[in-house]
């Protein structure tokens, strides 16, 4: 795992930008998710990120070290990925417009960087990685936003 600073500044300063130059009527390369849902759908991943939402751990114990693995790594994440917490279909959206949408992820992304700011050790649980710190948070948000913007045809 490698460029912590590097993707935390993406994170912060470039990731929403990009969102903005995707075409509101883009469709996804894959997936169920159109870019209103999939902007609160980040949202939704930063909550678990920043401790908004918590969320108890649903990988098997002995599956961890592999998840864990997989996480510092560079490999991206597989097309259609499934989610066993999200539902079969999307959820409409939830937020008025993309506007709005983009407005909510970029209050969770800074609260994220808040959190870890004011507690520096501070560890999070996620559902399918464990429990992690800072560094592999942003390596995992780093992940899945490259992972959604190549879903909509952002390349990088």
């Amino acid at each position: 795992m490698s460029g912590t600073i590097e993707k935390a500044a993406f994170l912060r300063n470039k990731y929403i930008p990009l969102l903005t130059t995707i075409a509101q009527g883009t469709q996804p390369r894959w997936g169920k998710m159109n870019l209103h849902q999939m902007i609160e759908h980040m949202s939704y991943s930063l909550r678990q990120a920043n401790g908004r939402e918590e969320y108890a751990i649903v990988t098997p114990e002995e599956h961890l070290e592999r998840m864990r693995a997989f996480l510092e790594s560079e490999k991206p994440f597989r097309e259609n990925t499934p989610n066993q917490l999200l539902p079969g279909e999307p959820e409409p959206p939830k937020t008025a417009n993309i506007a709005l949408a983009l407005e909510e992820l970029k209050g969770e992304i800074e609260h994220f960087f808040d959190v870890f700011r004011a507690h520096p050790d501070k560890k999070i649980t996620n559902p399918f990685f464990g429990v992690l710190n800072y560094e592999q948070w942003v390596q995992l948000l780093h992940k899945h936003a490259w992972h959604h913007l190549r879903q909509f045809g952002v390349e990088g």
